[in-house]
């Protein structure tokens, strides 16, 4: 007898579901139920006039390959461009400051231009230093990013370095947000060599000679398609559809319903029976079909940020940007509303027609409301203001664009791997042959979101 599977939301992670069941079992019926008219979830890509510009994630990670391979099989090999190399900065101190070269996530591995970049005092550099003898951080279960860097490296480096570059990932308070959820390899390294240094120059090491392995592969750390990510998103939707994967769009499940042989998932008044069933919506969609189950009292109280991305493009002639580089991140102790700027169209040419000029800047800290509270115009007028702090605009731009991300980032505080554990085998035990995936457990980036959709396909295969 055919076995079945309903996949609930047509996101990344919900298409690559779909993806690793038919690749390990082709005969298994799975239908995918998007509340909305479109797949692809956070991923958006706005086309017009010879621009492709992402309304939400940007790019990813090319190191983390799952979504490279993936991309190859379903035919956009050609397709796949890494970023342009280029030096980025951080916002500190009313100036911006180029991140020292060598550095792994702001942590220094080169002696020299860490001793002579202007971004950290000579105090600074003398407390940074002392990570060498000191011994490993005291640690129980799981410790804030913040305590770590702080305990490892001091203050300064921790504001100006660490955190604008980390805290701006997650969308959480540094001083809240989990090690152990986020960066673990950091105190894995930390124990092993004795120093953060010493392990993140050991990493250096290990992706210099990986390098050297292939020599005529790009130094940039990012990966996107000639046509933006969207067409991942579209080229992998036709794959899963002619591998007989239907995808029901405007069709929001209203319960998922636990019966002794199969689930029961009911839409308005149509209810229909799945063998397994895989989870890939957020936390708040989620939570409106085990509200009654204390396990998962957790994802109540979890808290997101809002955020939005706002993208301006400019005729070269109105913007006067002197920097070479790909962007930059704001130190918190700025006094500006964005958290970082993308120029785009230095980062990646392939955005932008010739004579124009795209950036693209991001807002919405954890506890402010400044997405909330303001028009589209009034956020544009926002960033513009905050940005002529590091560069000149001569007109208004072309057109603008407001894309704002509603609780979009689930924030991993202190002990949330500990939670998600407990969670995770209490949903293996209680609801056999389902699965719940995605953002609010342990996956940002887009390749960590497919690394978890096959880790919870392979998972639910085996109870089939």
């Amino acid at each position: 007898m055919v076995k079945s599977v309903a996949i609930i939301g047509a996101g990344i992670t919900g298409l690559s579901s779909a993806y690793f069941i038919k690749k390990q079992n082709p005969s298994i019926d799975v239908t995918i139920y998007e509340a909305t008219d479109r797949a692809g979830g956070k991923i958006q890509t706005y086309r017009k006039d010879g621009y492709t510009i992402e309304l939400g994630p940007e790019s990813y990670l090319g190191r983390k390959k799952i979504m490279t391979e993936i991309a190859e099989e379903i035919g956009l090999k050609d397709d796949l461009i890494t970023n342009k190399t280029g030096q980025s900065y951080i916002y500190a101190k009313d100036k911006l400051y180029p991140i020292p070269g060598g550095s792994i996530m702001g942590i220094p591995t080169d002696i020299k231009p860490f001793v002579s970049t202007k971004l950290i005092s000579v105090k600074g550099k003398i407390r940074a230093s002392l990570d060498l003898i000191k011994k490993p951080t005291k640690m129980s279960e799981d410790i804030s990013v913040g305590a770590f860097f702080r305990d490892r490296l001091g203050d300064e480096v921790l504001e100006n370095l660490i955190e604008p570059l980390m805290g701006g990932i997650y969308g959480t308070n540094i001083d809240d947000l989990s090690l152990m959820s986020t960066f673990p390899e950091f105190k894995r390294r930390e124990e092993q060599f004795g120093s953060l240094i010493k392990g993140m120059k050991h990493e250096k090491e290990q992706r210099i000679k990986q390098r050297q392995l292939y020599p005529g592969s790009p130094k940039g750390q990012f990966k996107q398609f000639r046509h933006g990510l969207s067409s991942f998103i579209e080229g992998l939707t036709s794959y899963v559809e002619d591998m007989g994967v239907k995808i029901q769009y405007k069709t929001p499940v209203d319960d998922v319903i636990v019966s002794q042989q199969h689930y029961k998932l009911v839409f308005g008044d149509d209810q229909k029976n799945y063998d397994g069933v895989i989870i890939a919506t957020p936390h708040e969609v989620f939570m409106n079909w085990f509200k009654e189950d204390p396990a998962l009292d957790y994802f109540k109280t979890m808290q997101s940020t809002t955020v939005a991305t706002v993208v301006m493009a400019f005729d070269e002639q109105n913007i006067e940007n002197t920097y070479e580089g790909t962007g930059f991140v704001i130190a918190r102790t700025s006094n500006t509303s964005i958290t970082a700027c993308t120029w785009t169209s230095k980062k990646w040419p392939f955005t932008t027609p010739e004579g124009k000029v795209l950036i693209r800047a991001y807002i919405g800290k954890p506890g402010d409301t400044v997405v909330q509270d303001h028009s589209d115009s009034e956020i544009v007028d926002i960033v513009r203001n905050d940005l002529s702090k590091m560069m000149k605009f001569y007109d208004d731009p072309d057109f603008s664009i407001v894309n704002r991300l509603p609780n979009s980032m689930p924030q991993y505080h202190i002990g949330h791997i500990n939670k998600i554990n407990g969670i995770q085998s209490h949903i293996a035990t209680t609801y056999p042959r389902l699965r719940i995936t995605g953002a609010p457990f342990e996956a940002v980036g887009l390749p960590d979101c497919v690394a978890q959709a096959q880790e919870a396909v392979n998972s639910i295969l085996e109870e089939l």
